[in-house]
């Protein structure tokens, strides 16, 4: 008979539905707890390889702003400086007293969830896929791909590009120079968490795009229509979670551009394979 019998709507009631999806959740949250415990064991690669490296000058991405910086300098008379971010070690302090023993815990629930994304994905795939015809199922399948690979790729672009800038920036601001800046380990932790998760979930652009267009809530017209203005709420996005200097702020809207046209192709590619099936019916 196999799942898809199982899952058939037909032949199931709602309760029934509930238990399926009772057990695709433990299944998920059963994984995601494995690669918390996972990321708690491995506490001094996570936090001196991952979470506190985009503080310090070493870190790649702090390393390619200061060699560009000495670039522009060296060709245009830049002053190098004025792009080199983290030059300078950030010393964070920590003050309360379980805050080391919380930041290691939510740093490991950050991890699992993120670690277990692709698995939670394709369990949810695997509860909606029954309910698919034939066709729509093999869209649905391409869209587990593109959903994991979206989020890890906007996760990477937050934790690569974003967080250096917004540690460099936020670390580097002062009020007076009486104000001495002590950042605190929740806090810096709270900021990797925010822009790593706001990219992952705006990377997903195209996915949304595509689900609104299949329902008929969006078009290609729509959007090529108000495209001006989808620049400007852009924009806004990256100046929301960049720093706010003209720099850091082009260097996320770009890719969010990028994101935006490709959605509108996608939109385009949906409407006519939609015309298509409809003039088949026929």
């Amino acid at each position: 008979m196999g799942e898809k019998k199982q899952h058939n709507e037909t032949e199931m009631s709602f309760l029934d539905h509930l238990e399926v999806l009772r057990w695709h959740l433990i299944r998920s949250v059963l994984v995601s707890f494995f690669f918390m415990v996972v990321a708690f064991i491995s506490r001094n690669f996570i936090f001196n390889e991952i979470v506190l490296k985009p503080k310090n000058p070493e870190f790649i991405t702090n390393r390619l702003f200061k060699q560009m910086g000495e670039w522009l300098q060296l060709h245009f008379g830049l002053n190098a400086e004025s792009i080199a971010i983290n030059t300078q070690p950030l010393n964070i302090v920590n003050i309360d007293m379980a805050g080391q023993f919380n930041s290691h815990l939510k740093i490991s629930l950050v991890v699992g969830l993120i670690v277990a994304s692709p698995y939670v994905i394709w369990e949810l795939w695997r509860f909606i896929k029954p309910a698919l015809h034939k066709n729509e199922e093999r869209y649905a399948k391409g869209a587990v791909f593109f959903i994991t690979s979206l989020f890890m790729l906007g996760v990477l672009f937050g934790y690569y590009l974003i967080a250096p800038l917004s540690i460099h920036f936020l670390n580097t601001y002062i009020v007076s120079p009486e104000v001495e800046n002590t950042i605190k380990l929740s806090s810096y932790i709270s900021t990797i968490n925010s822009v790593t998760f706001a990219s992952g979930v705006i990377f997903e652009l195209p996915i949304i795009v595509y689900f609104l267009s299949k329902v008929g809530l969006i078009t290609q017209a729509f959007m090529r229509k108000y495209r001006r203005h989808a620049y400007v709420l852009l924009l806004i996005v990256a100046g929301v979670i960049t720093p706010p200097d003209v720099f850091s702020q082009m260097l996320v809207f770009l890719p969010l551009l990028i994101l935006y046209e490709v959605s509108v192709y996608i939109s385009r590619s949906v409407e006519r394979r939609k015309t298509i099936t409809a003039e088949q019916e026929r």
